[in-house]
């Protein structure tokens, strides 16, 4: 049996190419033919996983992610994880180093589970706007490989304040929210910036959840420092967390109306502007877990 294992050289702090004859000598137990293949770009990435007629085992973090899952309809894949913070890892609680991660691919469990549509991209665990969400794709690369999870910090830290206010009116399976906000979630796995937000989740349950921090239009001092304390309860307790001004709804197909300029965060990269719709996929990702 063949794989093909492709890696990003760029991720978390690029330590995996030491790491290559020892996952090697690993898949070597399970697979007879291994291609290993360094990827160049995510359009690269997406273009191998897309023509590949065998398993695909990949390392990268998060974003590597997200570029496989555009193109792996029908594959069934293995992650190994390696990234800065590696929240699909987290969700699916695949070690985060190479000899436990290949354990659970040798053990040849493969399970199809969910993932979002939104537009015409896909998603694993997260679209989110708001509060400190830009951080994840402009903190510098050198500063993620240099410093790892602080770096989100202090990027989050020095350009996310004051938080921004939006409007939102959110349809989730027919129910109607309107409010103004500061943050907003849509959630399929349990995991987002490293912190359990949804541990009660599932990426096979067939559910999407959405988690907001209200907030008022023009909000003087106190307002603007309960929204942080909203904030930190929210990714310390998690989403379930009781608040007056944390919301919490459950749904299949979510319709989100905003502000044309507010920016999307999909799965940790950039996503699109303004008006959003997510809709959950049942069983579309097959990866062994």
């Amino acid at each position: 049996m063949k794989c093909l294992f492709l890696y990003n050289p760029n991720s978390g702090k690029g330590k995996l190419e030491r790491k290559l004859p020892l996952i090697r000598k690993l898949l070597s137990k399970r697979y007879s033919r291994i291609e290993v293949v360094a990827t160049k770009s995510g359009d690269d990435l997406e273009d191998r996983v897309r023509n590949a007629d065998c398993d695909v085992i990949f390392s990268g973090g998060d974003g590597t992610f997200h570029r496989v899952l555009q193109a792996a309809e029908g594959k069934r894949l293995g992650y190994l994880p390696s990234g800065t913070v590696n929240d699909v890892a987290r969700s699916l609680r695949i070690p985060r180093n190479v000899k436990g991660a290949i354990g659970v691919i040798l053990k040849g469990h493969a399970v199809r589970l969910d993932c979002m549509k939104v537009g015409e991209t896909l998603a694993a665990y997260v679209a989110a706007a708001g509060a400190f969400t830009e951080t994840t794709y402009r903190t510098p690369q050198a500063q993620k490989r240099l410093l790892g999870p602080l770096a989100y910090a202090l990027h989050g830290l020095k350009h996310g304040l004051p938080l921004p206010v939006f409007p939102l009116k959110i349809v989730c399976d027919g129910t109607t929210l309107e409010t103004d906000a500061v943050l907003v979630l849509v959630l399929n796995g349990r995991s987002v910036a490293g912190f359990p937000v949804n541990r009660r989740a599932s990426m096979r349950d067939g559910k999407l959840e959405v988690a907001v921090i209200r907030q008022a239009k023009r909000p003087g001092f106190f307002r603007r420092a309960g929204a942080l304390f909203s904030i930190g309860a929210l990714f310390l307790f998690g989403i379930r967390f009781k608040k007056r001004d944390v919301l919490f709804l459950q749904g299949k197909k979510i319709d989100i109306a905003t502000n044309r300029d507010l920016v999307w965060d999909l799965d940790g990269e950039r996503g699109p502007s303004g008006d959003l719709s997510v809709e959950l996929l049942k069983n579309h990702i097959f990866l062994y877990v």
